[in-house]
């Protein structure tokens, strides 16, 4: 079963991030944005993992090859603090969500929603 966005429970660590991530790809697609948000790179990143524990990830045709350099690009290009330590942290909620949405699964827990 495919997990949308709006059905994903909120309360998971990192949740904020992904759907905001997965719902600017989702822009992307349908032609709304041709930028990619640092969101969007992130969920990029762990695309085929979230995929895996059933989160419908949109892959745009444009989609940078390397999601992890694109996304510490975008992340220098704001001059905002550290880039290496934002780059972690971001890498550090991604998988915490990744292994929050697996154990939910893995639980059947149902009430994704938020």
């Amino acid at each position: 079963m495919q997990i949308k966005p709006n059905q994903v429970n909120m309360s998971l660590p990192g949740a904020d991030l992904v759907t905001a991530g997965v719902e600017a790809l989702q822009a992307v697609v349908r032609g709304e944005r041709r930028d990619f948000s640092t969101e969007a790179l992130l969920v990029a990143v762990g695309a085929s993992r979230l995929q895996a524990a059933g989160l419908d990830v949109p892959k745009p045709p444009s989609l940078p090859e390397q999601p992890e350099l694109a996304l510490y690009a975008a992340l220098c290009a704001t001059g905002e603090g550290d880039s290496h330590s934002r780059y972690n942290a971001l890498i550090r909620r991604l998988v915490s969500f990744e292994h929050a949405l697996e154990r939910q699964r893995q639980l059947g827990t149902r009430g994704w929603a938020r």
